[in-house]
């Protein structure tokens, strides 16, 4: 019997509904009917059907279960429209709100390889956008319990696992009360005659929903967590901070992403969000500012951006060479995978006669990002080239040379609060020069920069402020300065 769509959707109304059934149980016929919308006797006659074809175990009059087959088929439908649901939110730029509908009409269409390639583009996700688990490629699927609104323990913190109802008007909903998967919320009273449920959201905000709202959203109680030091630390030059308790679970995704200074993150803007970063530093008399404005292109896999330097250098001042640049999210982060999202930047021969070296430039990054509970580790790699570099800008006839400066950098970022993060970051730099009789050479370049970054979620904006310490060594000299960071997102045209 070849699968057809009403065959899998059976399945998987079946595959969902022996959920919260032990091992042995029947679904009951009536709840199979009520699920797929038709009347008893029609679900009866295409379970005897499916019976026969050894998908499930039929008992008249007591119910109805999936066989062993039947498991694995139905976990394959569901990883088809949980994955599809991801896709058309990551890459689509749809709103979870809206994807579950257009998924059920894709899951019967879409070939086993497709779904490999969306999940490897995906990073191999655990859960799509409503916190449901995904089945591997073998059908298992994790199966475990949580806690609802209802019965979490009163006056503790939970983080929202999942939210069980698809419907669009419920999702809007949860949407506008701060409750989608990952916020972190306060059972505060259960009003049994109101039938209602007072809630405390982040940033102190008061909620009170229904009962059978707060049924259906599942969370999971914050534990006390082992922090498991993954930077060594004489790297942060003091004993490891403990989380605070606001700090939020170990595995709660972190609420200020893409915000490093020195050693950049593997994160792209989200579809119809624009970031404005600005950045100063002031090391041994010199100084210099940056302007950057990150747009997502089309979807968040694809992000444009431009650099815009000014700087001063031994009393001189100017703009520097202006960077165009493309990033690439190859990977979004998973349990099983970090967040890859390689960059190339065009740099442009802009900037003034000590701010220049009056030649096109080619830089490239290769930044790796992952959690480790209240840790996040970032690894990056690269270089900067210029094929045809000016010896001696604003001379004729200087020489021109290639030069090459590769670098390396990684840094440890550990939330301390929800929006309050210390950081420390290290680059290593192999930076090559020439004279200007053309003869090279290289310094090697190490900065260290310990530092800080908070912020505030205001709607649909969030602000974040940072500064650090960067010590830098060329040689056997060593001098420190300060960082300033600023950075700004808001919508340009967000999805509702």
């Amino acid at each position: 019997m070849l699968p057809s769509y009403t065959v899998e959707n059976y399945l998987k109304a079946l595959f969902q509904a022996q959920g919260g059934l032990g091992p042995e149980d029947l679904v009951p016929m009536g709840r199979l009917a009520a699920a797929l919308g038709v009347v008893p006797g029609t679900a009866t006659t295409m379970v005897k059907t499916l019976a026969d074809s050894g998908l499930v175990r039929y008992e008249p009059y007591a119910g109805v279960r999936l066989t062993a087959a039947g498991e694995k088929l139905a976990a394959m439908v569901l990883r088809r429209h949980r994955l599809i649901e991801l896709f058309l939110v990551k890459v689509m730029g749809m709103s979870w709100t809206e994807v579950h509908d257009e998924a059920e009409h894709l899951e019967h269409a879409v070939s086993e390889r497709l779904i490999e390639r969306i999940d490897e583009m995906l990073g191999r996700p655990a859960v799509d956008p409503h916190g449901d688990p995904i089945p591997d490629p073998e059908g298992a699927v994790d199966r475990r319990k949580y806690d609802t609104l209802l019965t979490c323990p009163l006056g503790s913190r939970v983080t929202v696992s999942r939210v069980t109802d698809q419907d669009t008007s419920f999702l809007t909903f949860v949407e506008r009360h701060d409750l989608k998967p990952g916020s972190i919320v306060e059972v505060q009273e259960r009003d049994e005659a109101a039938d209602s449920v007072r809630l405390k959201a982040q940033n102190e905000r008061q909620i009170t929903i229904g009962a059978r709202a707060a049924s259906k959203v599942l969370v999971q109680a914050i534990q006390a967590l082992v922090l498991s030091l993954l930077v060594p630390c004489s790297a942060l030059a003091q004993p490891p901070v403990q989380p605070s308790a606001s700090a939020g679970p170990a595995d709660a995704p972190f609420e200020i992403l893409d915000n490093s200074f020195l050693v950049e993150e593997a994160f792209n803007q989200e579809r119809g969000i624009f970031q404005n970063i600005f950045g100063f530093q002031r090391n041994d008399g010199a100084w210099d500012f940056a302007f950057t404005q990150e747009w997502p292109f089309r979807s968040q896999q694809h992000q444009l951006s431009y650099t815009v330097p000014f700087a001063g250098v031994s009393g001189d001042t100017g703009f520097g060479d202006v960077m165009l640049n493309y990033r690439y999210q190859a990977l979004m982060e998973d349990p099983g995978y970090p967040a890859f999202s390689p960059r190339i930047s065009l740099i442009l021969p802009t900037g003034s006669t000590e701010l220049t070296r009056n030649a096109l430039g080619l830089q490239v990054n290769l930044p790796v990002s992952k959690q480790y509970g209240h840790w996040y580790v970032h690894a990056n790699g690269g270089f900067t080239w210029y094929p045809r570099a000016d010896t001696q800008p604003g001379l004729e006839d200087s020489e021109r040379v290639s030069l090459t400066t590769p670098h390396i950098s990684g840094s440890g970022i550990y939330r301390l609060r929800p929006m309050f993060n210390l950081m420390v970051e290290s680059v290593l730099a192999f930076e090559q020069f020439a004279d200007s009789d053309g003869s090279k050479a290289r310094d090697t370049v190490f900065t260290l920069s310990p530092g800080a970054r908070g912020g505030w979620n205001l709607g649909d904006h969030q602000l974040i402020l940072g500064a650090a310490v960067p010590i830098t060594w060329v040689a056997s000299d060593s001098s420190a300065g300060v960082l300033l960071y600023l950075s700004y997102e808001l919508p340009f045209g967000r999805q509702p």
